[in-house]
């Protein structure tokens, strides 16, 4: 996700505008927010103010707006980017790198990955892999992404058995988003997965005891049986790079007793 090249021409003003109305904040709120003052808050977005490099990260800070977007804004407002964007493949990511991989390792036999921001898949666990066996090769292909795996007709979609519901889930996790980070290529994503075909109505599973669940499940076939998980997904807290603030680590835990027992003997 690239800044546009009009953004510095924009000016800062605007686009700060534009993330306070979309956060639905009145100038007053941000600038007690802020520890500023509505008039001056309203100079920036005219600009008739140029506010300060701390000014133009601490109104970012409460916009909640994502460090990639932040760095934009110090564009805008004539400084130069805060916060780096380095390459997972650089060596001072690796202890990031080793971590990661102890870490979804570690959860194993549950499945677990890493995404990055627009859901390319930068690590994944043997649970994962296990459970897209069978899926089209070319879904396969680098770069593999979690979305188009999840709902493509060749991808996990005929095995979904409430698929109908987990779309739902997840276009509307990919609205927020967007919403969020106003990326243009996290909007081609949602177009393209939006857009795959949907049965009118979910495969019937092999019948069974109710479980009752305390969040909604993936219930997906494996192996002759349903196996039915909870997800689950963290984020790195205050990161300083544009990279690391862009990865989740998504976990999915054994929404019963009988997934939990089957993947313990089955993964290994």
């Amino acid at each position: 996700m690239t800044t546009h090249p009009s953004t510095a021409r924009q000016g800062v003003g605007p686009l700060l505008r534009a993330w306070r109305e979309q956060r639905r904040v009145s100038q007053l709120e941000l600038a007690l927010r802020a520890d500023s003052s509505a008039r001056h808050i309203s100079f920036v977005e005219t600009g008739r103010s140029r506010p300060s490099e701390e000014m133009v990260l601490r109104l970012a800070e409460h916009l909640d707006v994502p460090v990639r977007e932040r760095n934009a804004l110090l564009l805008a407002a004539g400084y130069a980017p805060r916060y780096p964007e380095t390459s997972l493949d650089d060596p001072a990511l690796g202890p990031l790198r080793e971590g990661i991989e102890r870490l979804i390792g570690g959860y194993e036999p549950y499945p677990a990955l890493v995404v990055d921001a627009l859901y390319d898949v930068v690590a994944a666990n043997r649970g994962i892999m296990a459970l897209v066996d069978g899926v089209s090769q070319a879904l396969l292909e680098p770069p593999l992404n979690a979305m188009r795996l999840a709902l493509h007709p060749e991808g996990l979609a005929p095995r979904i058995r409430n698929l109908r519901a987990w779309r739902g889930h997840l276009l509307e996790q990919l609205e927020r988003q967007i919403a969020l980070h106003r990326s243009a290529p996290l909007r081609a994503l949602y177009e393209e997965v939006a857009a795959y075909p949907v049965p009118d109505e979910d495969p019937a599973g092999e019948p069974g005891e109710q479980v009752p669940y305390f969040a909604l499940p993936l219930r997906i076939e494996h192996g002759g049986r349903t196996l039915s998980f909870i997800s689950s997904i963290s984020t790195f807290n205050t990161p300083m790079d544009v990279t690391v603030a862009e990865l989740a680590v998504e976990t999915l835990l054994p929404a019963d007793p009988a997934t939990a027992k089957y993947l313990q003997e089955s993964v290994s």
